[in-house]
């Protein structure tokens, strides 16, 4: 069949949810993928950061058809080795005790809004159930992370919205202090704002969070869906701050692409989940965790991390060489291989063209083109992909 036909029985048949590109991709290899015309684009989306090491990695591959081969799924109700190394790999490599396994960042930020709730109402604290999040942060598309997350156009037509939550503007102490009480659950954050443009929090500012949960008995929760699994050059964001939270919840790059999210606490946290307080039938199966475990290991692995960093420095500097050439470039910002330029204009327009000129990026918070390269891009991919940006913004006018 012909693209076209593809095209209309997506329409047809699939849930119109998605302002899907006019391309379908079909393989890859590396930070490379092509499309059903054989069109080759250099991918610095990355699944929107969910494969970090790359199209077709050879260890992951080889991880996932090796279980595929001897065991894809069966019931929590039993042990399950590959899931049991996991949570033991995550929890020897974090501040964390104990790990959780669903499917997604949404179920897993689900999870941690759960388990704050019932952390409190265990303790006899029945009406301490109330979370702050900030502006502009997303945490998911359920009903309870759609009303934690700090974007009104998420939730608007699914209303009423589910209590408990509110928002204040992210960096600012200040309102937070105000927003905090003897109800107040949790802070649930981003370290590094992923779907709101890629914002960097201010000097010191996680850590007088910190101190402001541990003053008013509250829990720290870092939603690391986007920023973990080595995405700014530390396995996890926190890291860049020296702030532990109490709970963090992780998706996206942890499997390499197949669906897998997690909740990691302390052992007094988590212990406010027993049997039958919360479940997921897929969560931790061995396929999943196969592909995760390898996917962990590779990052871990001696100089992986280290790479990133350089990798991740390279970018920040070419963009800001860019910038100052560019007077239509408002701000470069970011950490590791999650950065982005800011716009004086709208920058949908740009992210298409780049995307006609071989390249993939995306644009988030209508001025922000964000670049989340596979973890294992190099400088001449940067280069190639700095290339053709700057190409798109001369061809604009933005000198």
């Amino acid at each position: 069949m012909e693209l076209d036909d593809f095209k209309t029985m997506n329409m047809e048949y699939v849930f119109n949810t998605y302002g899907r590109a006019p391309i379908m991709l079909v393989e890859g290899t590396g930070c490379r993928v092509r499309d059903s015309l054989g069109r080759e684009y250099l991918d610095f989306v990355a699944g929107l950061a969910a494969c970090p090491l790359g199209h077709g990695h050879p260890r992951l591959a080889a991880a996932i058809a090796e279980q595929a081969g001897k065991l894809i799924h069966v019931s929590n109700l039993f042990h399950i080795e590959p899931q049991i190394l996991l949570a033991k790999l995550l929890t020897e490599n974090s501040f964390a005790n104990k790990a959780f396994f669903c499917n997604s960042g949404a179920e897993a930020n689900e999870g941690a809004i759960k388990l704050a709730r019932k952390y409190f109402h265990d303790r006899g604290q029945h009406e301490r159930y109330h979370i702050v999040t900030m502006e502009n942060s997303f945490h998911g598309r359920t009903l309870a992370t759609l009303a934690a997350t700090g974007q009104t156009k998420y939730r608007n037509g699914f209303e009423p919205h589910m209590p408990g939550f509110s928002h204040v503007p992210f960096g600012d102490l200040t309102a937070l202090q105000n927003a905090v009480s003897e109800r107040t659950a949790a802070v649930l954050i981003e370290p590094i704002q992923g779907e709101g443009g890629v914002r960097v929090p201010p000097d010191r500012y996680l850590a007088q969070v910190k101190e402001l949960c541990n003053r008013m008995g509250c829990l720290l929760m870092f939603d690391e869906v986007q920023t973990g699994m080595g995405r700014t050059g530390k396995l996890f964001a926190y890291e860049h701050f020296d702030v532990e939270p109490d709970v963090m919840t992780l998706a996206k790059g942890i499997a390499g692409g197949v669906p897998m999210g997690a909740l990691l606490a302390t052992d007094e946290v988590a212990a406010a989940f027993v049997p039958g307080t919360h479940a997921s039938t897929f969560g931790g199966n061995p396929l999943s965790c196969a592909a995760a475990l390898a996917v962990v290991r590779e990052i871990l692995s001696d100089g992986f991390l280290e790479k990133v960093q350089r990798r991740g420095d390279y970018l920040r500097s070419k963009l800001e060489h860019l910038a100052e050439r560019r007077d239509i470039i408002a701000e470069v910002r970011g950490v590791g291989l999650m950065q982005a330029i800011d716009l004086k204009v709208l920058g949908a327009d740009f992210s298409i063209k780049m995307r006609d000129a071989g390249v993939l990026v995306n644009c988030t918070s209508e001025t922000v083109l964000r670049f989340l390269p596979p973890l294992i891009v190099t400088e001449d991919e940067i280069d190639e992909m700095v290339a053709v940006l700057e190409s798109i913004l001369n061809t604009e006018g933005g000198a």
